[in-house]
Parts: structure tokens; sequence; C-alpha cells
């Protein structure tokens, strides 16, 4: 159709419509740009492009897109066949239908039937095929689209994201790639295969919400990675309230795609939660949403969302999960008082795990805080064995519980874990930078650089990773490559950052740079004071310097302190300056730690 003939189409059809650019024909369809690029390419959906570019490289016109999605519809539901008539209804029929007609409804009727026939040998000879194909045993699932026009709402399709990742990992026998690599690919132009092959799955599922009012539209969709083809798509309209119940739906309806034979236990986890209040849920979703960022400030955010979300609904264990996770990692990192932030952790965790014993989250909380606080290395071993148990595809369990082994000794365990996890999240950078730390405290020093390596390619701005390097140059006996990195990071990471501001005076002080470390022990025992750093941190450094008596005192502190570095006795070259003295296996056997 050229455009003036298109002109007078639209002026003699008022409620035509032009949708102009891929977005606005998504959004009219309901689903994302990805899809409706593929339905064109594969399914023949009407797509023209424009004589000229001012408005844009393709159009659409509603009433073709409504006959084209009809047809569509008729398609996928054709391998359903209709229930056969009784000879009664049949007579009921002919009364109804004029006699000089009947010959048109039978010789109707006639062609439908061997077109069905035709349908069936088809269906047969395609059920065949796919039973030759590769089974689906890893998938990751896509962000789902916001198709609601306000980018506010974000966090709910991000927030249900999670949440389905959530409920799919739950199954023994299914890869399901974490968040954090998945959500690289947010509004991604890259293919299907290309985005299956950078995180080797073997399918993909990809999706859209739209929230209007109090009700809520998702689709969801099923694609074999390979060939990028459909396997499964599906389409909700419910209540917004109702959302977890689609949560269910559509990880219960792929599992049934791939064809996992699940245990009990695995189809009570994929089970709908008791009903939750809709304004905590928004609330929950709002604080997985600030949680995902990870600043001290986004942090807090979340802990707020979450104390929402469980005054609005008392018994939301989910609520009270996040609650711990956000207090525990808020806690590790220095940005509020250890001792009380890990505290609201554990009472947070054990009401969640009061409430639903079946979440793994808060039991890989509490195994963090019997590790990091309470020093009980027993019960933290089983509360992240029990948590890995209950969702075996959660990475941060498996990441948290390779730190427990490396800390207790056990490093290659520990690389295994950490392994496990950066292959459940392949792109994630604190698990890449992880891994490369497991392997350094194990000795494997070669492997150690080059997997820091493989992570700067990832991103070369992050600080985290050329701190890690600094410490295998430092391994290595390259003293001034570790001191370069070390400064690198903190010039990407900021002048704030005392961690890394310690780890420079330690290469300071071992090369023989006794100045300028202790200007950086002069900082740190400021910041100190105001409770910025913790005491561990000051006896490191000045063990560094050899200054053991000084060290020592600070250590005790850090002991009364139940300061979380503490946990590193064992692993790692902060604290090797003062192994060879006589009061540090003390020091390591009142932490609990083996000797």
């Amino acid at each position: 159709m050229d455009e003036p003939s298109l002109d007078k189409s639209l002026s003699e059809n008022p409620s035509e419509r032009r949708l102009d650019s891929w977005k606005e024909i998504a959004l009219y369809l309901h689903r994302d740009v990805t899809t409706v690029q593929r339905w064109e390419k594969q399914e023949g959906m009407p797509v023209h492009r424009h004589l000229h570019h001012k408005r844009g490289s393709v159009y659409a016109l509603s009433s073709e897109l409504d006959g084209w999605r009809q047809g569509r519809k008729l398609r996928l539901d054709e391998d359903q066949e209709p229930a056969l008539q009784t000879p009664a209804a049949a007579d009921d029929r002919q009364t109804t239908v004029p006699r000089r007609r009947r010959w048109l409804v039978l010789s109707s009727a006639a062609a439908v039937l061997a077109a069905l026939a035709t349908l069936a040998y088809v269906a047969t000879r395609v059920r065949a095929g796919d039973a030759n194909r590769p089974k689906v045993r890893s998938l990751a699932v896509l962000p789902l689209q916001n198709l609601s026009g306000d980018p506010s709402q974000d966090y709910i399709a991000d927030g249900m994201t999670e949440e389905l990742i959530g409920r799919l990992s739950r199954i023994h026998g299914l890869r399901v790639i974490s968040r954090t690599s998945t959500m690289h690919f947010k509004n991604t132009q890259l293919s299907v295969p290309e985005i299956a092959k950078m995180l080797s799955v073997d399918a993909i599922v990809e999706g859209s919400l739209v929230q209007e009012g109090h009700q809520i539209r998702v689709h969801a969709q099923l694609i074999r990675a390979a060939t990028d083809e459909h396997i499964w798509a599906g389409e909700y309209h419910r209540e917004y309230q109702s959302i977890l119940e689609v949560q269910e739906e559509v990880a219960r309806n792929i599992v049934e795609q791939i064809e996992l034979n699940l245990t009990p236990e695995e189809r009570a986890r994929l089970a709908s939660r008791p009903p939750v209040d809709p304004e905590a849920y928004e609330s929950y979703l709002k604080g997985r949403y600030y949680f995902s960022q990870r600043t001290e400030d986004a942090l807090h955010k979340s802990i707020a969302a979450f104390q929402q979300a469980i005054t609005n609904d008392p018994g939301y264990a989910a609520a009270y999960s996040g609650l711990a996770e956000a207090y525990a990692m808020l806690g590790f990192r220095g940005g509020f008082p250890s001792k009380d932030a890990l505290s609201g952790a554990r009472k947070a965790a054990l009401k969640a795990i009061e409430l639903d014993n079946s979440l793994a989250e808060p039991h890989a909380s509490l195994a963090f805080i019997e590790e990091t606080y309470d020093w009980d290395w027993p019960a933290a071993e089983r509360e992240y064995k029990q948590a890995l148990e209950l969702n075996p595809g959660y990475a941060p369990a498996h990441n948290w519980y390779a730190g427990y082994l490396t800390y207790t000794g056990r490093f290659n365990e520990g690389i295994a874990e950490a392994m496990r996890a950066r292959e459940l999240d392949p792109l994630s950078l604190p698990l890449n930078n992880a891994l490369a730390g497991r392997l350094l405290a194990g000795g494997r020093y070669d492997e150690a650089l080059r997997q820091v390596q493989q992570t700067l390619e990832l991103d070369d701005h992050f600080a985290p990773a050329h701190q890690t390097l600094g410490w295998v140059y430092l391994y290595s006996g390259k003293q001034n490559e570790a001191i370069r990195e070390f400064q690198k990071a903190l010039e990407l990471s900021g002048a704030a950052d005392t961690d890394i501001q310690l780890d420079l005076g330690f290469a300071y002080a071992v090369s023989g740079r006794r100045e300028e470390a202790r200007r950086i022990l002069v900082k740190l025992e400021r910041m100190h004071q105001q409770g910025i750093v913790p005491s561990a941190s000051v006896a490191i450094l000045y063990g560094a310097l050899g200054e053991s008596n000084e060290a020592f005192a600070w250590l005790e502190k850090a002991y009364e302190e139940r300061d979380p570095q503490l946990i590193y006795l064992k692993a790692g070259r902060r604290f090797e300056p003062l192994r060879k003295d006589p009061r540090f296996g003390q020091f390591v056997r009142r932490v609990g730690l083996p000797d």
C-alpha cells in the first residue's frame, strides 16, 4: 500500500490506526519489540516500510494486525479437535439451516474434516520431530518488558522476572540463569540464539507485562535457543492481586513443556504462596528492586520497603526474607553497625523460616549470620546445605557457601562452589571476581590471574576486579604492579572506599614504603573514631608494618565488636604477617575456626 492510498484508507475508516514504529506496534499487540519483529520475519505479520523516513522506517495498520492476530490464534488452536455432534444435535442444527444451504454446510464440514485429518497427520509428525530434539535442561528468563507506558512501573516487571527465576531455580536438574546476568539483556536488540550462546542455555523465556488500573496482563513465551522457534506461549489477564497465581502458572507451564519429572516437594515449591495483600506485594517488589542495586543508599531504601510490606501484611514470609538479606548485606559492608544490622537480619530470617520453612533465602541469610557474626561454623554449614537443598539454583547461596569453605581452609571445595555460582550467573561481575579470589586463596595463582582478566574483559571499570588483580600481583611478588592496581581500583571506586585504602596501605607497607603506609594508617584510625572503619582494618595495617603488639591490641577490639573481617583469619593475605606469632593461633581458636 503506497502513501496516498494509505491516507485514503485512514480517511474512509476513522477507527483505523496507523502505528508508526516498532514500539507502537509492540504496544498495540501487548508484546515486546523483539517478539513482534520475530513475528514479521517468521509468521508473516503485516508490517510496511515507508517510502520516506519522516515518520520512521516501518508502520502497520491496526485492522491488518487484528486480522492477522485472529488468524494466528486460529492456527494456534487448530490442534484442538471440536466436540463430535450427536445425531440429535445434527437434527436440531438442520432445523435452523435452510434446505437450499444444507449442501454448503455439508461440503464445508467435509472440507473441515479433510483439513483436520491433514492437521492431525502434521501434528503427529511435529510431535515425532519434537521427540528427537534435545531436551531443555537449562534456560534463562529475560527481563519482562514493561508495556504500561510508565517507566516508574519497571519495578513490577523486574520483580516478577526475579520471582519467576526464583520459582524455576528451585527445580533440581534445571539450570536457571540468575537475574544479575539476564538483566544485561533488558531492552536488548540481540537475537535469542545470540543471547542463549552467551549464557550457554537451551531455551529462553521472554515476555511482557501491562498494568491497567487493578488489572494486569502478562504474556510469556518459551523459545528454543538454537532454532529460535516457539515451544510454548501463554497470555494471562487477571486482577493485579492474582499476580502470584500468574507466576505459578507460567512456571508450571514451562516445566510441563520441557517435560521435567518433578518430585512432590518440587511441585509444592512451584505452588502459589498464601494470598498476599496487594499493597504489601507492591512494597516487596520495590524492596527487591532497590536491593538489586546494592549501594548503601539503595539498601536502606530496600529495608524501608520490606518493612512497609510487613506492616501491610505481617504474615508475609518473603518480605521478612528480603529484610534479612538487606540487613545482612548492609552489616557486612560496614554501612551500618555490624552488630545491629546482623542482629536485625537474624530476627527477620528466623521469622521468615517460622512463616515458611520452604524458602531457601532466609536459610542462606541465617547461615551468613551464623558464619560472620556468631562464628558458629557447624550451624552455618547446616543452613547453607538446607538452602541449597531447597533451591539448588540460588547462586548467592553457592557463592556464600564457597566463602565459608574457603575461610575454613577447604579451598578446593570452595573453588568448586564458586564455579557453580558463576555457572548460574555467568555475567555477574561480583561472582566472577569472587571466583578469582577463591582461586587465589587456594594457591592457584595462574588460574586466578586468568579469571580476574576475564572479569575485567566483562567490565574494565569494575574496581573490585582491579583490587583482586592487585592481590594476585602481591602473591606473585610483583609489588609495583600490585600498588598500581590498588591505585586504579581506588580511582574507580572513589577515595572514600576504606577497604581499598587498606589494601593500598598494606602494599605500601610490605614494599618498604612505610611513610606512605603510615599516612593511610593515621587516616584509618581517625575514621575508626568516627565509626566508619572497623578495628580489624587497623590491626591488619599495623601487622603489615611489623608492629605486632599494636596489631593484637586492635584485634582484641575487633573480637569484642564481632568484626566480620575476622572470618578471613585463615584465608587470604591480609593477616599473613601475624600468622607466625603464637598469639595468632589463639585468635583463630576463639573465632571457632579449625587450626
